[in-house]
């Protein structure tokens, strides 16, 4: 049973911020899971623009909030104003949890960790596997790098050809494993999927509200292709719908989200929360929607 807080003067802050950031379901599973432990924290969402990044950080410092998520488009750019980055998420060059301990501003990264829990659990095997990914940034950059221990090769394209080159040499660098980065175009994407085993959108693409939009043309999809696609808002986006019309097994980021909060929830108040009342009330807000 869940166990009634009111805010106070003594109620601490964990936040999420993005740009944009409205679409985050993070508040919605956070603030029950916080309630039913009875802990003094509320959870907030933040939009803060790319040129106030700097600021945002100054301001977690300033107004002593505990704990902030990062999301797109400041996983990477953050880390120049924090103090200790955890080893692994060094290499990975994106964080996407911050700690304030004490004034000491720690980062993680839970993505990885919360995306192979995710895959592990819908029964998609990685060991020897071919994996394409649609992105390069900051979850793609995570996710790889995690999924590279196992994988047999990993193919990183972006619209900005520079961007998967250098995310896949250094990566290549660290985990000396078969890696390469490419353009994302119709000619390669083509190319590339009919080797591939996994297929992971670590894009913005087909995310809530443009949820008619797919960052790959259905006709190159394949019905032997594990789709993964790390957006959870629409729980079923467009990639997913296609791909399993044509038989393929989907992975929405739901999961994700959920497995990458819980490591975070742990980090911050070193207790475990609710996954199943996270999940629900994730899904009854999407349900509203």
């Amino acid at each position: 049973m869940s166990k009634k807080v009111s805010l106070t003067a003594h109620t601490n802050i964990f936040c999420i911020i993005g740009h944009p950031v409205e679409h985050s379901m993070s508040p919605t599973m956070w603030n029950p899971a916080l309630q039913e432990l009875g802990l003094d924290y509320a959870y907030v969402a933040f939009d803060v623009h790319p040129d106030n990044l700097e600021k945002a950080i100054l301001g977690m410092r300033a107004l002593g909030i505990k704990g902030m998520n990062v999301t797109i488009p400041h996983k990477e750019n953050v880390i120049q104003y924090l103090d200790e980055i955890d080893p692994i998420a060094k290499k990975m060059g994106a964080i996407n949890t911050i700690k304030n301990d004490d004034g000491v501003l720690k980062a993680r990264n839970t993505d990885a960790g919360g995306a192979k829990k995710s895959l592990i659990d819908a029964g998609c095997e990685i060991s020897g596997k071919n994996i394409l990914f649609l992105g390069s940034g900051g979850v793609a950059r995570s996710v790889a790098y995690i999924l590279s221990q196992q994988a047999n090769k990993i193919v990183l394209t972006d619209i900005v050809e520079k961007s998967a080159l250098t995310v896949a040499q250094e990566i290549k660098q660290n985990m000396g494993v078969d890696i390469e980065g490419k353009l994302s175009k119709k000619s390669i994407l083509k190319e590339e999927i009919q080797k591939t085993d996994i297929l992971i959108n670590a894009t913005p693409i087909g995310m809530h509200p443009k949820m008619n939009a797919s960052p790959i043309s259905k006709e190159l999809l394949h019905e032997d292709l594990f789709v993964f696609d790390v957006i959870y808002n629409p729980l079923q986006t467009k990639l997913m719908k296609d791909a399993a019309k044509i038989g393929c097994k989907t992975l929405g980021g739901l999961d994700m989200l959920v497995n990458q909060g819980v490591l975070a929830f742990e980090w911050w108040t070193g207790k475990s929360p609710n996954t199943t009342l996270m999940r629900s009330k994730i899904i009854d807000f999407l349900g509203i929607k």
